[in-house]
């Protein structure tokens, strides 16, 4: 089955241009400047050590430890998804989650001490990540291919 070939890929490629955006925005950015683009669409860097929207600051560890075990159901739970787009929603959100980890455990001296990241800048939105991105649509995914699975299922009833 191609299933653990798909979603490994999916979680991998996340990771990797989550962290190599956040590479370059470090690099990139480090000095306080920003990048306007389109509209109120810029690059400022800032960094985030707590979760979701900069709540919870100086938490970190706790939030790396739940990172983890949430990691591991997703990366289960995109394995056992009865449909693919249900498997890839799941996959995407392992990704973001795995994106994000990567930073609380090694951007840091101290281990699960680390801040994550975030760049991109909608200036009337929280500031977010590439990572942050995959857990979105991930999210968006899987409620949509849940809804689709339900559809079916009362078709078929």
């Amino acid at each position: 089955m191609q299933r653990p070939r798909v979603v490994a890929a999916i979680v991998v490629v996340g990771v990797m241009v989550d962290q190599a955006t956040k590479h370059w925005a470090v690099t990139a950015l480090d000095d306080g400047s920003t990048i306007d683009l389109v509209w109120t669409l810029r690059f400022a860097l800032g960094f985030n050590s707590g979760f979701a929207f900069s709540m919870g600051q100086g938490l970190g560890p706790l939030v790396g430890v739940v990172a983890v075990a949430a990691s591991w159901w997703l990366w289960r739970s995109a394995l056992r998804a009865a449909s693919a787009t249900v498997s890839t929603g799941f996959a995407l959100i392992a990704g973001g989650a795995i994106g994000n980890l990567v930073d609380r455990l090694l951007r840091e001296e101290a281990w699960m001490r680390g801040r994550v990241v975030d760049f991109i800048d909608l200036q009337w939105f929280p500031v977010f990540n590439i990572a942050d991105s995959c857990i979105t649509v991930g999210a968006a995914t899987l409620v949509a291919g849940m809804f689709m699975e339900q559809r079916r299922e009362g078709r078929t009833a």
